[in-house]
């Protein structure tokens, strides 16, 4: 395959990823019958089914035993399996209780948090661009604060976990489908626990309660939560990263859509300023980056 066919399907597979994220409130919205909960462990469970039972089909139990070997990553995986399933479980509970359009709050701010992380772990240095960028989001999130009267804990939450999340995973020398696959091993016995207790007259109604379009639709949420996985770590390889930057805002516009559009959240004008505000951030960061990439194409030839 030649370098521009891989470019392009690391594209489409990038932008497949983020187009399944951004209509996952959707997705989740047709289990609002469904206890929250219940839905994160099923949706643990069915992953793991597929991602662990895919690895070992095609790979054996090498590539456990690989990551087992060395102690630190695996643990680090463990962290990263905790951050993942605090995020998913926050995500589904506020989609189900309407919060939608604070949920894309969350991953709008995403990349700003991401690179304040990288600012204070990992000593990566920010322009004045990327500093103004920082300083709008904050203001949006104040001003949501204080013209709704409580802290966007949901956006805040979301985006912290993811961006914990994004972090360990950059620390963790370990390939995508191989970490996904461990981190799906530390999830799935309490998950598993969690759905068997559950089924033992606790409030679980699998195959019994829930009716069949519901149960379908459970045992679907771990080939929809895995496939975006995989296609995200399939075209990041692939596509450079100031692509990857751009194509990442998909996500939460879909769900902003989706929540003010299709699900009818209330979104009035105070809401609209603050994220204005992150907007107007976003926009910053983007221009910086994409000065920052042509900056290092035009030096890249000298340096040849």
């Amino acid at each position: 395959m030649t370098a521009s066919n891989e470019t392009r399907n690391g594209l489409w597979a990038t932008t497949l990823a983020f187009v399944i994220w951004g209509l996952f409130p959707l997705y989740w919205h047709l289990l609002k019958d469904v206890p929250s909960f219940l839905i994160i462990a099923h949706r643990i469970v069915w992953s793991a089914v597929l991602l662990i039972g895919g690895l070992a089909i095609m790979r054996g139990w090498g590539w456990l035993r690989e990551v087992w070997a060395t102690p630190r990553r695996f643990w680090l995986l463990g962290l990263s399996s905790l951050l993942i399933g605090l995020n998913w479980s926050l995500y589904i509970w506020a989609v189900n209780a309407g919060h939608v359009v604070e949920t894309s709050l969350g991953y709008f701010i995403n990349p700003l948090l991401s690179v304040l992380l990288g600012v204070a772990v990992l000593g990566e240095r920010l322009g004045k661009l990327q500093w103004l960028a920082v300083a709008l989001a904050a203001l949006g999130v104040a001003w949501l604060t204080w013209q709704g009267g409580r802290l966007p804990w949901i956006a805040i939450g979301l985006s912290i976990t993811f961006g914990l999340y994004g972090l360990l995973r950059k620390l963790v020398a370990v390939e995508a489908v191989t970490g996904l696959g461990v981190e799906s091993v530390f999830m799935v016995a309490p998950a598993l626990v969690y759905v068997i207790w559950a089924e033992s007259g606790h409030g679980g109604g699998f195959i019994s309660g829930w009716g069949l379009g519901n149960d379908v639709l459970l045992v679907l949420a771990g080939v929809v939560s895995a496939v975006p996985l995989i296609a995200f770590a399939y075209g990041v390889r692939r596509v450079p990263l100031s692509v990857v930057g751009l194509l990442q805002y998909i996500g939460p516009t879909l769900q902003f859509l989706a929540g003010v559009l299709i699900l009818r959240e209330p979104f009035n004008a105070n809401q609209l300023v603050g994220f204005c505000f992150i907007w107007a951030g976003l926009l910053v960061f983007a221009v910086a980056g994409w000065r920052a990439a042509a900056r290092a194409k035009q030096q890249k030839p000298a340096a040849a």
